[in-house]
């Protein structure tokens, strides 16, 4: 086992894009073991929009990384070594609050076990069957609640999230039409996950091909963007509509806020419109797994992971996500799997 443990450290708050200084790679010695404590090696890291915010100092459903402290991160790692009567050796874990490390001592109460899908990759674990796919399940089935011949639109659709809501609410019988950053992406949604039409927003105006896709409106909105999409898409919701507001990622860069739609719409279309965080449906994992697992197992819901090498490439990494320069759930290996 290696004696030294690498940690990124937030320098400064970042301004726009992730910048050299902003965080630091520093060493420090491996974590000592006290009572009921294990040593977790990070294998993957799970890299999130939502890392982004935690970033900066303002409010948030979690409190904003200090400077000083070790960048929070989702992980999923093997205990090392153990001095806890619930965890041995060679468990593979996630820590309900990881860093990005490559090492962490973590109180029992403070671990998941994960268990492994047969015929599945460890990766399963922190996409599609993990928060991710979560995420995306309660999107669609608890929040919007699609019924057959609805309309849905999903931005960022390409995305780890996106992609699998998609498909989803294909299964409950409505029509999917997904905006993405070009015609690869584009072509990923509609000839790979049965999405009933894809939006190019690099290459279209996106209200004018929602006008061709659904000149009559559309029932129900996933949103992950923000800004200028959302509100073409908003602005095009039927009375009664529902929209859940996933994630607002065109503004975790923005040195000033995106535009924000028209609150009027709200009460004139009677839309409901909800906010809704992952953390709430943990309790619910099993039912997610019992309904998307067998999906994915048979082949009727398709994701993707991208998996970057090295813990010390993490930041450069995490800019993959505003940059669009990756496939599916984001990943980085910090170390080899068990």
């Amino acid at each position: 086992m290696a004696t030294v443990n690498r940690q990124w450290v937030l320098r400064q708050r970042p301004k726009g894009l992730i910048q050299p200084g902003d965080l630091e790679l520093i060493e420090s010695p491996i974590p000592s073991l006290n009572e009921s404590e294990v040593l977790v090696r990070t294998v993957y890291l799970s890299l999130d929009p939502t890392n982004r915010t935690w970033m900066n100092d303002a409010e948030g459903y979690l409190p904003p990384v200090g400077l000083g402290e070790v960048m929070r991160g989702l992980t999923l790692g093997v205990v090392e070594q153990s001095r806890s009567d619930r965890f041995k050796v060679g468990d593979i874990v996630t820590p309900m609050s990881g860093g990005w490390a490559d090492y962490a001592a973590v109180h029992e109460t403070g671990l998941r076990p994960v268990h492994r899908a047969s015929g599945l990759p460890l990766t399963a674990n922190l996409s599609v069957l993990g928060m991710t796919g979560m995420t995306a399940y309660f999107g669609v089935t608890d929040v919007l609640k699609p019924q057959p011949g609805e309309t849905l639109v999903i931005s960022a659709a390409a995305g780890a999230v996106g992609s699998i809501a998609g498909q989803v609410a294909k299964q409950r019988g409505a029509r999917v039409i997904g905006i993405a950053g070009g015609a690869a992406k584009c072509a990923w949604l509609t000839d790979e996950l049965g999405f009933d039409a894809a939006i190019d927003y690099k290459n279209e105006d996106v209200g004018a091909a929602l006008d061709r896709l659904a000149p009559d409106g559309v029932e129900m909105n996933f949103e992950n963007v923000g800004g200028d999409i959302m509100i073409a898409v908003y602005n095009r919701l039927k009375a009664h509509g529902r929209m859940a507001v996933c994630g607002l990622i065109s503004a975790y860069n923005a040195t000033k806020m995106p535009p924000s739609p028209n609150f009027a719409r709200i009460i004139t279309h009677r839309l409901n419109v909800q906010g809704f965080l992952v953390l709430d449906y943990a309790p619910r994992a099993r039912e997610m797994v019992a309904e998307l697992g067998p999906w994915v197992l048979d082949g009727k819901v398709h994701w993707k992971v991208h998996v970057d090498q090295g813990l010390e490439g993490a930041v450069d990494s995490l800019n993959r996500l505003f940059t669009g320069d990756h496939d599916g759930k984001l990943l980085v290996r910090v170390s080899e799997e068990p």
